[in-house]
């Protein structure tokens, strides 16, 4: 009869510390995630913002997360985890949640690209909020995978 010891009880992975985060799924996705957001409020700041209400929501989405995602890459990185349980949690709400306003940042986005087609220097804003629109659009789908990936470790 075998018998089920704190041994057997603990065989969950742990949690990734130091570069073993880049190679570790959902963990990778953090970088890519951080790239693409930088990317977003980047492209946005570029284009002469003509809805200023939509755009800034944009920006406070992207510049935030990617502050966030940031704080959460180094924590991984540092080992600030200690291969709590508990960070598992936080980062699947954190994802979560996060794809949830990015997804409502790229939807603005896309209808800030939509009104900028016809705006005064037409051809470059309307270029650089479709960039700005992919990348938001992009974003948000990785953070989505990152939230969701975490349940089939």
């Amino acid at each position: 009869m075998a018998s089920v010891g704190p041994s057997a009880a603990s065989t969950q992975p742990a949690l990734p510390s130091g570069p073993a985060v880049f190679k570790t799924i959902p963990y990778a996705f953090i970088l890519p995630e951080i790239l693409c957001g930088t990317w977003v409020w980047i492209l946005v700041a570029a284009t002469s913002v003509s809805l200023p209400l939509l755009q800034g929501w944009v920006m406070y989405v992207s510049l935030t997360s990617c502050l966030i995602s940031l704080l959460l890459l180094l924590s991984y990185l540092l080992g600030f985890h200690r291969n709590s349980e508990n960070w598992k949690v936080l980062d699947s709400l954190y994802h979560g949640a996060t794809a949830i306003l990015y997804m409502s940042a790229a939807v603005l986005q896309a209808n800030a690209t939509i009104n900028s087609e016809f705006g005064t220097n037409a051809p470059l804003n309307y270029q650089l909020n479709s960039a700005a629109s992919f990348f938001a659009f992009l974003t948000t789908f990785l953070y989505i995978l990152h939230a969701f990936s975490i349940y089939y470790q």
